[in-house]
């Protein structure tokens, strides 16, 4: 059913992607949104890649606006909040669809380096709270939605430190801005996504040596996993858009609530874009 959040302003962090066979997570919920009626502000640290995202929903004759951000660095994120505002007058959706593993060097807690971990933090963690921060004050004029991506990471055995403590803090960052937000008509959900067939889930695992057609079946990457089989990015894009659905559709009020979307019997995630 079209229209589901009709002239809705939504901005999607991360609705670029990294180059790959399949689509990302951020680019899907960035169409999906538009085709269903909203106006979508497309932020990316790669201003080419937004700029695709954006033309894609062109294409299908939806509203568009890609911004190149780094949401690292909190000039950044206000300038891309002062361009959601500028274009679209409002913001009522935020889907803070960052975070990375092994592209930032990742690794066990004895072999991880201070530096590589001070970049996870940043990105997986700082920079969705600056998004937060700064759209904050639009969303509760007019109520909205944030939805966070955290990972099944966060629930599970995963291997490297990095990844698994900020996805963590993703939950509690989220059951934070939830509680103290429910007044001002804000919700604040969080989607723990399962092992992703996504390019950032699997292009870095390839460029490594691992076979491609393993990467995402079997036991490959996450060798405590059984058998797994990965989902696909409609998935959290459809979670992301009844996130903001279902809250309206029965007045509640903000809750720390975790949308886990892997399969049953799924591995962590690895990866959101």
């Amino acid at each position: 059913m079209a229209g589901r959040v009709l002239d809705k302003v939504a901005i999607v962090v991360g609705g670029g992607q990294t180059p790959g066979l399949t689509i990302g997570n951020g680019r899907a919920t960035a169409l999906l949104l538009a085709r269903e009626g909203a106006r979508v502000v497309v932020a990316d640290r790669n201003l080419e890649s937004a700029q695709e995202t954006a033309a894609r929903i062109e294409d299908e004759t939806g509203e568009a606006l890609a911004v190149e951000a780094d949401i690292t660095e909190e000039a950044s994120v206000r300038r891309l909040i002062e361009a959601a505002v500028g274009r679209f007058g409002a913001i009522h959706i935020l889907h803070n669809n960052v975070g990375a593993s092994v592209a930032l060097h990742d690794a066990p807690a004895t072999e991880l380096e201070a530096d590589a971990f001070d970049r996870i933090v940043a990105t997986n963690l700082k920079g969705m709270w600056l998004a937060c921060k700064h759209a904050l004050p639009h969303l509760r004029k007019e109520g909205g939605s944030i939805v966070n991506i955290s990972s099944m990471a966060a629930r599970s055995n995963y291997p490297f430190v990095g990844y698994k403590t900020t996805k963590a803090a993703v939950i509690a960052l989220t059951e934070n801005l939830a509680g103290a937000n429910a007044r001002y008509g804000v919700r604040a959900n969080c989607i723990l996504p399962g092992l992703m067939n996504t390019p950032m889930a699997i292009e870095a695992r390839v460029a490594e040596g691992a076979m491609r057609n393993k990467t995402w079946s079997y036991s490959t990457i996450l060798p405590f996993s059984a058998r797994i089989r990965a989902i696909l990015p409609a998935t959290p894009a459809e979670t992301v858009l009844n996130s903001f659905i279902t809250s309206i559709r029965h007045s509640v009020s903000s809750a720390p609530t975790s949308l886990p979307t892997s399969t049953k019997g799924g591995a962590p995630g690895c990866g959101a874009r």
